[in-house]
Protein backbone atom coordinates (compact mmCIF):
# COMPACT_ATOMS: atom_id res chain seq x y z
CA UNK A 1 0.00 0.00 0.00
CA UNK A 2 0.76 3.55 -0.07
CA UNK A 3 1.75 6.17 1.93
CA UNK A 4 -0.23 8.22 5.36
CA UNK A 5 -3.62 9.93 4.61
CA UNK A 6 -3.02 13.50 2.89
CA UNK A 7 -5.91 15.39 1.37
CA UNK A 8 -6.06 16.76 -2.36
CA UNK A 9 -6.58 20.73 -3.41
CA UNK A 10 -7.20 21.81 -6.96
CA UNK A 11 -8.82 25.19 -7.97
CA UNK A 12 -12.00 25.66 -9.14
CA UNK A 13 -13.99 29.26 -10.44
CA UNK A 14 -16.33 30.03 -12.40
CA UNK A 15 -16.71 28.79 -16.05
CA UNK A 16 -14.46 26.18 -17.86
CA UNK A 17 -13.10 24.83 -14.38
CA UNK A 18 -15.72 24.45 -12.23
CA UNK A 19 -16.72 21.80 -14.98
CA UNK A 20 -13.15 20.21 -14.83
CA UNK A 21 -13.21 20.29 -11.04
CA UNK A 22 -16.05 17.96 -11.54
CA UNK A 23 -14.91 15.83 -14.35
CA UNK A 24 -11.86 15.54 -11.10
CA UNK A 25 -13.93 14.75 -8.44
CA UNK A 26 -16.33 11.86 -10.18
CA UNK A 27 -12.87 10.28 -11.65
CA UNK A 28 -11.69 10.59 -8.20
CA UNK A 29 -14.47 8.20 -6.81
CA UNK A 30 -14.62 6.41 -9.82
CA UNK A 31 -11.32 5.22 -9.70
CA UNK A 32 -9.98 5.03 -6.42
CA UNK A 33 -13.03 4.61 -3.75
CA UNK A 34 -10.65 4.12 -1.16
CA UNK A 35 -9.10 7.15 -1.18
CA UNK A 36 -10.02 8.41 2.72
CA UNK A 37 -8.21 12.11 2.51
CA UNK A 38 -10.27 15.02 1.95
CA UNK A 39 -11.47 16.88 -1.53
CA UNK A 40 -10.74 20.29 -1.62
CA UNK A 41 -11.93 22.77 -4.31
CA UNK A 42 -10.03 25.80 -3.25
CA UNK A 43 -11.90 28.43 -5.00
CA UNK A 44 -10.99 32.43 -5.28
CA UNK A 45 -13.05 35.00 -3.54
CA UNK A 46 -14.08 38.37 -5.65
CA UNK A 47 -11.79 41.14 -4.30
CA UNK A 48 -9.65 43.86 -5.88
CA UNK A 49 -7.48 41.38 -7.56
CA UNK A 50 -10.36 40.37 -9.77
CA UNK A 51 -12.21 42.24 -12.18
CA UNK A 52 -15.33 40.50 -11.76
CA UNK A 53 -16.60 37.66 -9.48
CA UNK A 54 -13.94 34.39 -10.24
CA UNK A 55 -16.21 32.38 -7.66
CA UNK A 56 -18.63 29.30 -8.45
CA UNK A 57 -22.03 30.38 -8.00
CA UNK A 58 -23.51 27.53 -10.83
CA UNK A 59 -26.10 25.77 -7.60
CA UNK A 60 -25.85 22.76 -10.26
CA UNK A 61 -22.29 22.32 -10.13
CA UNK A 62 -21.72 23.42 -6.45
CA UNK A 63 -24.12 20.53 -5.61
CA UNK A 64 -22.99 17.85 -7.57
CA UNK A 65 -19.64 18.87 -6.46
CA UNK A 66 -20.75 17.93 -2.77
CA UNK A 67 -22.38 14.70 -3.80
CA UNK A 68 -19.28 13.84 -5.10
CA UNK A 69 -17.83 14.44 -1.62
CA UNK A 70 -15.71 17.35 -2.51
CA UNK A 71 -15.50 20.75 -0.22
CA UNK A 72 -15.32 24.13 -1.37
CA UNK A 73 -12.55 25.82 0.34
CA UNK A 74 -12.76 29.51 -0.11
CA UNK A 75 -9.74 31.62 -0.11
CA UNK A 76 -8.26 35.08 -0.88
CA UNK A 77 -5.95 36.43 -3.78
CA UNK A 78 -3.53 38.45 -1.87
CA UNK A 79 -0.92 39.24 -4.22
CA UNK A 80 -1.87 37.09 -7.84
CA UNK A 81 -5.65 37.09 -9.24
CA UNK A 82 -6.95 38.05 -12.74
CA UNK A 83 -3.25 39.02 -14.34
CA UNK A 84 -1.84 35.57 -13.24
CA UNK A 85 -4.58 33.03 -12.62
CA UNK A 86 -1.55 30.42 -12.15
CA UNK A 87 -1.19 32.14 -8.75
CA UNK A 88 -4.03 30.60 -7.39
CA UNK A 89 -2.57 27.33 -7.22
CA UNK A 90 0.14 28.79 -4.46
CA UNK A 91 -2.46 31.22 -2.42
CA UNK A 92 -5.02 28.44 -2.38
CA UNK A 93 -2.34 26.05 -0.19
CA UNK A 94 -2.77 28.95 2.66
CA UNK A 95 -6.18 27.98 3.47
CA UNK A 96 -6.00 24.24 3.54
CA UNK A 97 -5.25 22.36 6.77
CA UNK A 98 -2.07 22.87 9.02
CA UNK A 99 0.33 20.04 8.82
CA UNK A 100 -1.80 17.82 7.06
CA UNK A 101 0.12 16.24 3.79
CA UNK A 102 -1.25 17.43 0.97
CA UNK A 103 -1.31 16.47 -3.05
CA UNK A 104 -1.88 19.52 -5.25
CA UNK A 105 -3.40 18.77 -8.75
CA UNK A 106 -4.46 20.74 -11.86
CA UNK A 107 -7.90 20.94 -12.31
CA UNK A 108 -7.64 19.82 -15.81
CA UNK A 109 -6.70 16.00 -14.33
CA UNK A 110 -8.53 12.49 -14.26
CA UNK A 111 -7.53 10.16 -11.74
CA UNK A 112 -7.28 6.99 -13.69
CA UNK A 113 -6.21 4.24 -10.65
CA UNK A 114 -5.73 4.04 -7.30
CA UNK A 115 -4.00 6.86 -5.77
CA UNK A 116 -3.72 5.46 -2.52
CA UNK A 117 -1.00 2.81 -4.04
CA UNK A 118 0.72 5.59 -5.38
CA UNK A 119 4.12 5.13 -2.52
CA UNK A 120 4.04 9.04 -1.17
CA UNK A 121 7.38 10.33 1.13
CA UNK A 122 5.77 13.38 1.56
CA UNK A 123 9.07 14.13 3.45
CA UNK A 124 10.88 14.70 0.17
CA UNK A 125 8.14 16.53 -2.12
CA UNK A 126 8.39 16.51 -5.71
CA UNK A 127 6.11 17.43 -9.05
CA UNK A 128 4.97 16.59 -12.44
CA UNK A 129 7.86 14.84 -14.59
CA UNK A 130 5.61 15.46 -17.78
CA UNK A 131 7.05 18.56 -19.41
CA UNK A 132 8.99 20.15 -22.08
CA UNK A 133 11.78 22.68 -22.10
CA UNK A 134 9.80 25.65 -21.73
CA UNK A 135 11.85 27.73 -19.68
CA UNK A 136 14.33 29.67 -19.55
CA UNK A 137 14.92 30.11 -23.67
CA UNK A 138 18.76 31.55 -23.31
CA UNK A 139 19.46 34.02 -26.10
CA UNK A 140 22.74 33.24 -28.66
CA UNK A 141 24.73 35.51 -26.21
CA UNK A 142 23.96 34.12 -22.58
CA UNK A 143 23.50 34.12 -19.73
CA UNK A 144 22.55 30.47 -20.30
CA UNK A 145 21.01 27.49 -18.54
CA UNK A 146 23.17 27.08 -15.99
CA UNK A 147 24.18 31.38 -15.25
CA UNK A 148 20.09 31.79 -15.03
CA UNK A 149 19.53 28.78 -12.78
CA UNK A 150 22.15 29.61 -10.78
CA UNK A 151 21.06 33.41 -10.01
CA UNK A 152 18.63 31.68 -8.60
CA UNK A 153 19.24 29.33 -6.12
CA UNK A 154 21.71 31.88 -5.23
CA UNK A 155 18.94 34.32 -4.45
CA UNK A 156 17.69 32.12 -1.86
CA UNK A 157 21.13 30.12 -0.30
CA UNK A 158 19.65 27.26 -1.86
CA UNK A 159 22.36 24.60 -3.13
CA UNK A 160 22.66 24.75 -7.25
CA UNK A 161 25.37 21.84 -8.23
CA UNK A 162 23.03 19.02 -5.62
CA UNK A 163 20.06 20.18 -7.63
CA UNK A 164 21.96 18.83 -11.42
CA UNK A 165 21.19 15.79 -13.03
CA UNK A 166 25.18 15.36 -14.46
CA UNK A 167 23.59 12.40 -16.66
CA UNK A 168 22.34 15.12 -19.08
CA UNK A 169 24.59 17.61 -20.99
CA UNK A 170 26.06 20.69 -19.91
CA UNK A 171 23.29 23.14 -21.02
CA UNK A 172 20.88 21.25 -21.84
CA UNK A 173 17.17 21.67 -20.23
CA UNK A 174 16.81 18.66 -18.67
CA UNK A 175 20.01 18.82 -16.50
CA UNK A 176 18.23 21.31 -14.30
CA UNK A 177 15.56 20.36 -12.07
CA UNK A 178 12.40 21.62 -14.16
CA UNK A 179 8.86 20.30 -13.32
CA UNK A 180 5.04 21.09 -14.41
CA UNK A 181 3.08 22.40 -11.92
CA UNK A 182 0.21 19.90 -12.91
CA UNK A 183 0.59 17.88 -9.63
CA UNK A 184 3.04 18.40 -6.68
CA UNK A 185 3.00 17.68 -3.12
CA UNK A 186 4.16 18.38 0.21
CA UNK A 187 3.89 17.50 4.37
CA UNK A 188 2.51 20.90 5.10
CA UNK A 189 0.68 22.98 2.79
CA UNK A 190 0.30 26.55 4.72
CA UNK A 191 4.33 25.94 4.87
CA UNK A 192 4.86 24.94 1.56
CA UNK A 193 2.71 27.82 0.00
CA UNK A 194 4.45 30.40 2.24
CA UNK A 195 7.72 29.38 0.66
CA UNK A 196 6.13 28.98 -3.05
CA UNK A 197 4.76 32.52 -2.14
CA UNK A 198 7.74 34.18 -0.95
CA UNK A 199 9.68 33.07 -3.83
CA UNK A 200 7.60 34.00 -6.65
CA UNK A 201 7.09 37.73 -5.28
CA UNK A 202 10.72 37.84 -5.11
CA UNK A 203 11.51 36.49 -8.65
CA UNK A 204 8.03 38.70 -9.61
CA UNK A 205 8.99 41.99 -7.49
CA UNK A 206 12.82 41.91 -7.78
CA UNK A 207 13.61 40.07 -10.55
CA UNK A 208 17.70 38.66 -11.06
CA UNK A 209 19.81 40.72 -13.62
CA UNK A 210 20.45 37.11 -15.35
CA UNK A 211 16.55 36.59 -15.90
CA UNK A 212 16.05 40.08 -17.99
CA UNK A 213 14.63 39.00 -21.62
CA UNK A 214 13.16 36.08 -19.93
CA UNK A 215 9.03 35.63 -19.94
CA UNK A 216 7.48 34.81 -16.31
CA UNK A 217 4.01 34.90 -17.43
CA UNK A 218 2.68 31.84 -17.73
CA UNK A 219 6.28 30.47 -16.11
CA UNK A 220 6.52 31.96 -12.79
CA UNK A 221 5.00 29.13 -11.31
CA UNK A 222 7.30 26.60 -13.13
CA UNK A 223 10.52 28.58 -12.28
CA UNK A 224 10.27 28.74 -8.89
CA UNK A 225 8.63 25.45 -8.40
CA UNK A 226 12.15 23.35 -8.59
CA UNK A 227 13.30 25.79 -5.89
CA UNK A 228 10.79 25.60 -3.83
CA UNK A 229 10.82 21.67 -3.74
CA UNK A 230 14.63 22.08 -3.43
CA UNK A 231 14.97 23.95 -0.63
CA UNK A 232 12.53 21.17 1.28
CA UNK A 233 14.75 18.27 0.36
CA UNK A 234 12.67 17.02 -2.59
CA UNK A 235 13.77 15.60 -5.84
CA UNK A 236 13.40 14.55 -9.77
CA UNK A 237 13.50 11.17 -8.27
CA UNK A 238 11.67 11.13 -4.95
CA UNK A 239 8.38 9.58 -6.67
CA UNK A 240 8.89 6.60 -8.30
CA UNK A 241 7.66 6.51 -12.57
CA UNK A 242 4.65 4.99 -13.75
CA UNK A 243 2.18 6.43 -11.09
CA UNK A 244 1.28 10.09 -11.63
CA UNK A 245 1.42 11.10 -15.47
CA UNK A 246 0.72 6.94 -15.37
CA UNK A 247 -1.39 4.64 -14.53
CA UNK A 248 -3.00 6.57 -11.61
CA UNK A 249 -3.44 10.07 -13.14
CA UNK A 250 -3.65 11.81 -16.39
CA UNK A 251 -3.14 15.97 -16.74
CA UNK A 252 -4.88 16.04 -20.32
CA UNK A 253 -4.81 20.20 -20.56
CA UNK A 254 -7.67 20.51 -22.45
CA UNK A 255 -10.27 17.98 -23.83
CA UNK A 256 -8.95 17.68 -27.76
CA UNK A 257 -5.63 16.90 -26.45
CA UNK A 258 -7.31 14.57 -24.22
CA UNK A 259 -8.64 12.71 -27.70
CA UNK A 260 -5.71 13.03 -29.47
CA UNK A 261 -2.59 11.68 -27.29
CA UNK A 262 -4.05 9.74 -24.04
CA UNK A 263 -4.41 6.13 -23.97
CA UNK A 264 -7.76 4.39 -24.25
CA UNK A 265 -8.11 4.15 -20.54
CA UNK A 266 -8.19 7.35 -20.12
CA UNK A 267 -10.77 8.04 -22.78
CA UNK A 268 -13.00 5.03 -20.89
CA UNK A 269 -12.67 6.61 -17.74
CA UNK A 270 -13.75 10.00 -19.08
CA UNK A 271 -16.71 8.43 -20.77
CA UNK A 272 -18.15 6.62 -18.10
CA UNK A 273 -17.57 9.55 -15.53
CA UNK A 274 -19.42 11.42 -18.03
CA UNK A 275 -22.56 8.67 -18.23
CA UNK A 276 -24.82 8.87 -15.08
CA UNK A 277 -27.81 11.20 -16.38
CA UNK A 278 -27.21 13.33 -12.78
CA UNK A 279 -23.87 14.71 -14.15
CA UNK A 280 -24.98 14.54 -17.23
CA UNK A 281 -27.10 17.23 -17.21
CA UNK A 282 -24.75 19.28 -15.25
CA UNK A 283 -21.96 18.79 -17.51
CA UNK A 284 -23.90 20.10 -20.54
CA UNK A 285 -23.58 23.46 -19.31
CA UNK A 286 -19.85 22.84 -20.92
CA UNK A 287 -19.80 23.45 -24.75
CA UNK A 288 -16.57 21.54 -24.85
CA UNK A 289 -17.94 19.04 -22.70
CA UNK A 290 -20.68 19.06 -24.86
CA UNK A 291 -19.00 18.86 -28.23
CA UNK A 292 -16.17 16.48 -27.48
CA UNK A 293 -17.96 13.69 -25.12
CA UNK A 294 -21.21 14.00 -25.92
CA UNK A 295 -21.64 14.51 -29.16
CA UNK A 296 -18.85 12.55 -30.74
CA UNK A 297 -16.48 15.53 -31.63
CA UNK A 298 -13.68 13.54 -29.45
CA UNK A 299 -13.77 10.58 -31.27
CA UNK A 300 -13.32 12.64 -34.45
CA UNK A 301 -10.38 13.70 -33.05
CA UNK A 302 -9.07 10.44 -31.70
CA UNK A 303 -9.20 9.36 -35.08
CA UNK A 304 -6.91 11.61 -36.37
CA UNK A 305 -3.66 10.75 -34.47
CA UNK A 306 -1.88 7.63 -34.51
CA UNK A 307 -0.89 7.55 -30.24
CA UNK A 308 2.41 5.38 -30.86
CA UNK A 309 3.39 8.19 -32.99
CA UNK A 310 2.45 11.37 -32.18
CA UNK A 311 3.80 14.87 -33.31
CA UNK A 312 7.01 15.40 -30.81
CA UNK A 313 6.16 18.70 -29.69
CA UNK A 314 2.39 19.51 -28.63
CA UNK A 315 1.99 22.65 -30.35
CA UNK A 316 1.97 20.71 -33.89
CA UNK A 317 -1.14 18.45 -32.26
CA UNK A 318 -2.89 21.37 -31.22
CA UNK A 319 -2.62 22.93 -35.08
CA UNK A 320 -3.34 19.64 -36.22
CA UNK A 321 -6.50 19.70 -34.15
CA UNK A 322 -7.32 23.69 -35.36
CA UNK A 323 -6.99 23.15 -39.13
CA UNK A 324 -9.35 20.45 -39.08
CA UNK A 325 -11.88 22.77 -37.07
CA UNK A 326 -12.04 20.56 -34.00
CA UNK A 327 -10.18 23.40 -31.53
CA UNK A 328 -12.18 23.65 -28.43
CA UNK A 329 -10.77 25.19 -24.91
Amino acid sequence: MGSKPFNIVIVGQSGRLQYEAMLFAASLRHCSPDFDGRLFIAVPQPGPNWRGNPSIRDADVLATLEQLGAEILPFENKVFGQEYPYGNKIEALQAMPRDEPFVFFDTDTLITGDLMSVPFDFSRPSASLRREGTWPKPTLYGPGYTEIWRSLYTRFGLDFDSSLDLSQPDEYWQRYLYFNAGFFYGACPQVFGARFLEYAQSVQDDLPPELIGQELNPWLDQVVLPLVIHSFGGSRDALPAGYLDGDVSCHYRLLPMLYARESDRVVEVLEQICAPNKIKKVLKGSDPIKRMVYQGRGEKVRVMFDRDHLPRREQAIRNQIKKAGFWMR
